[in-house]
């Protein structure tokens, strides 16, 4: 049976480039690659709910989601099947990594994600994106 996650897509501008937020895992699976914010979401958690709280719990930030979609991540020689609710927005505060979960985060822009070594299937959502924003 696949597990409810999410996954969040936080965004800035930078000298006129859309960048997004990627944050090193610190835990398996995937260990030491890059991947989008996000987690489980709770029983009973509405997913907006829960992506806030991820991104409060994995990077001390205050996540305002303004946009939503879906993607399947069935990965079976990882035992992954997860449908994943992907959140963009922006966030505010100081990026605080004390939860362990993540060791370093990343400022990249959206057209160079594809090229990065990202966890799950990230680097499909943050096509996906891309192309909905063209």
């Amino acid at each position: 049976m696949p597990k409810a996650t999410v996954a969040a897509i936080i965004t800035r501008q930078k000298d006129g480039r859309q960048q997004v937020l990627l944050a090193r895992r610190n835990t398996e699976p995937f260990k030491n690659f890059l991947s989008l914010p996000g987690g489980h979401i709770d029983p009973y958690e509405p997913a907006k709910d829960a992506i806030i709280r991820e991104v409060l719990e994995e990077l001390g930030l205050d996540f305002a989601p303004e946009f939503q979609f879906y993607n399947d991540e069935i990965i079976p020689e990882r035992g992954i099947h997860a449908v994943v609710g992907v959140f963009v927005g922006q966030a505010v505060g100081k990026i605080d990594l004390s939860s362990g979960e993540i060791s370093e985060v990343i400022w990249t822009d959206l057209n160079e994600t594809p090229n990065l070594p990202l966890a799950f299937l990230h680097a499909q959502i943050l096509t996906q994106y891309a192309l909905a924003i063209q």
